[in-house]
């Protein structure tokens, strides 16, 4: 009878390991927030890198520290809407790891948009980065795009600020 109930409690504990979400890739419904921009509008283009750290090295080159990603988006605008084109995820080595939406959304005047990278989702690894391309009016304040990494088992956190390539 005990070896029943230690192997229910295995396949109990390690079902609901697999329906943890490694990433949320869709923290908001981005269909929602889906908008046609309208090249003929006189917009400035801009893009935006932002380094992000899914682990960092502890001890040696040969052990590392896994961490959650907070991708803060935000628009620094009190009355200005601005849209965001593409928000691109890649990994150490450059590789793509994922895009997180299909089409420009828009970030209301004041609205901070969040992408979580799970702990457990390395696939970043420890040099991780975002490159986001976005669109304003020429007299609205650029968007804001900052990754806070922390692990609370480790008690560490750090900030990064991303740096406008174009």
């Amino acid at each position: 009878m005990k070896n029943v109930l230690l192997i229910v409690l295995i396949v109990v504990l390690f079902s609901c390991e697999n329906e943890r979400e490694m990433s949320s890739v869709n923290p908001v419904n981005w269909e929602k927030r889906a908008i046609v921009v309208n090249q003929q509008d006189s917009l400035i283009y801009g893009e935006t890198y932002l380094s992000v750290y899914s682990q960092i090295y502890s001890y040696t080159e040969h052990s590392t520290h896994d961490l959650t990603s907070t991708v803060s988006i935000r628009n620094t605008s009190i009355k200005d809407t601005i849209y965001v084109i593409s928000a691109k995820y890649f990994d150490t080595h450059g590789k793509l790891i994922r895009t997180y939406f299909k089409k420009p959304i828009f970030i209301t005047p004041m609205e901070t948009v969040a992408i979580i990278i799970d702990e457990l989702d390395k696939e970043g690894g420890t040099g991780a980065n975002f490159l986001f391309d976005w669109a304003i009016k020429p007299t609205t304040t650029e968007p804001l795009f900052e990754g806070i990494q922390l692990s609370t088992a480790g008690r560490i956190s750090f900030t990064t600020e991303g740096k406008r390539i174009k």
